[in-house]
């Protein structure tokens, strides 16, 4: 009978007739088969298990694998039951049936219900024991966050060295084209060529960059044309000086034209000079573009951070998207991102670190989602209750079951060491609590998007 199987365990020595008599009525008795499992990792710890008979592996997803934790095969033992006294309690692990098995089984509600009649201080001790299990849980999040951290700015690293080599190389090649520059004007002078000519000269010069260059097989025939015609009229150096022309936009009529100017010794002369400006002139621009991309980095970083504004304040929502994009540049490799923000989009109110990183962690979600290749749709409007932002990825989307669970606490379905240590809890309660919003989740496969709504000032 199981009343008497109950009141011969050890773990229920300190309980009365009737409490146990109580405690058979609120549950009941399960057989199991090798292979069933009690409950999975990461679900709702709604039920209590008390192993009655048999033997039951306890295991942990670590990677790709089930690691075996503990086996429950002394009756007496016992599992899960943690909503009971934590509103948000999951299964630490799953539960697999290694031999048949007999388990006593109370939901955690009725459990509660129990615990709180018979032990009203053991519940508060329990509660403080799960509070304190929850921070220390809290706090190894933090350390993934950290880690997470790191990897964000090793690859802030790696966006910004892309340029900056780009502008030493620009800056190190243009000290050899002003020398040359320099020295092919001088032979002009020396050249006696009249104000005229050169004013003639650099009315071509000018003339070059002001149509679209050609590009791959054009290009290259472009230049084989300009290094015959450089070549014919005894001009040195036509494989240096021709691709420059070519790049530049000219052709062999302009060339004409600069001969028809310039003659004699001093043609040489002239389009060494224009070469050299040519190139002088690329190459400032090169540096420009890598410098002014070193600073949009600086500012989308500032802009990331928030570290010279207030703690909440008035926030334009696309710009903490546009600078956490620039963040996860590195991350993005293959995909397409695409952008739709709404032209009179209102400011909200609140924390814009905070917000930023709801963003970073919906925009890592989704690039995990996708893998190497896919479209990252990021979007912003306004609706009638407040501002909405939109991420979307064409993923694999989630299961009803995952879905269903995503917005609980250290409920994940990566790996350890994966992410950025930001679950959706942390990201609900950011939108939620912090800033009176609103967020949902609506997952198919080819079409998952979290949705984030926040009020406007006053409207909450």
């Amino acid at each position: 009978m199981l009343y008497d199987e109950l009141r011969g365990l050890v773990l229920l020595d300190g309980f009365t007739d009737e409490q146990v008599a109580e405690l058979v009525a609120v549950g009941e008795e399960l057989h199991l088969e090798v292979g069933d499992r009690l409950f999975d990792e990461g679900r709702p710890a709604d039920h209590w298990w008390l192993l009655l008979e048999g033997s039951i592996d306890l295991v942990r997803r670590i990677g790709h694998e089930e690691s075996v934790q503990a086996t429950m095969q002394v009756p007496g033992q016992w599992a899960g039951g943690f909503r009971a006294w934590d509103e948000h309690g999951v299964y630490m692990g799953s539960g697999r049936v290694v031999q048949p098995s007999r388990v006593f089984r109370v939901a955690a509600e009725e459990l509660r219900t129990l615990t709180q009649s018979w032990f009203p201080f053991a519940v508060h001790l329990l509660t403080g024991l799960v509070g304190t299990a929850r921070r220390i849980e809290s706090n190894a999040r933090q350390r993934e966050a950290l880690v997470a951290l790191g990897t964000l700015a090793a690859g802030l690293a790696h966006e910004i060295n892309n340029p900056a080599s780009a502008a030493v190389r620009a800056v190190g090649a243009l000290q050899e084209s002003c020398d040359d520059l320099l020295d092919s004007l001088h032979r002009l002078a020396a050249r006696s060529i009249s104000a005229e000519q050169f004013v003639a000269l650099d009315r071509l010069r000018r003339e070059l960059g002001q149509a679209p260059a050609p590009a791959g097989v054009a290009l290259a025939s472009a230049e084989d044309e300009l290094a015959t015609w450089l070549s014919d009229h005894d001009v040195d150096r036509d494989w240096v000086i021709a691709p420059v022309l070519a790049a530049a936009g000219a052709d062999v009529a302009w060339c004409e034209r600069v001969a028809s100017v310039v003659e004699g010794p001093a043609l040489q002369a002239g389009f060494d000079w224009v070469s050299a400006a040519a190139t002088t002139t690329t190459l400032i621009g090169e540096a420009q573009d890598s410098t002014r991309r070193i600073s949009d980095l600086v500012s989308a970083v500032k802009s990331y951070s928030q570290l010279d504004r207030a703690t909440v304040q008035r926030v334009q929502v696309t710009e903490g998207l546009e600078s956490t994009v620039v963040m996860l540049g590195h991350r993005l490799g293959g995909i397409t991102v695409e952008r739709s923000y709404a032209d009179d989009l209102p400011v909200v109110e609140g924390s814009p670190g905070e917000l930023n990183q709801v963003w970073t962690n919906l925009i890592d979600n989704a690039v995990d989602a996708m893998g190497d290749a896919g479209t990252l749709r990021v979007r912003a409007y306004a609706d009638e209750h407040g501002v909405v932002v939109e991420i979307g990825d064409t993923g694999h989307g989630l299961t009803e079951e995952v879905a269903a669970h995503a917005f609980e606490p250290f409920f994940t379905t990566k790996e350890v060491g994966k992410g950025t240590g930001l679950g959706l809890d942390i990201s609900r309660r950011i939108v939620v609590e912090r800033h009176g919003g609103e967020i949902e989740l609506d997952s198919r496969p080819g079409d998952t998007v979290v949705r984030v709504r926040l009020p406007l000032p006053g409207g909450r």
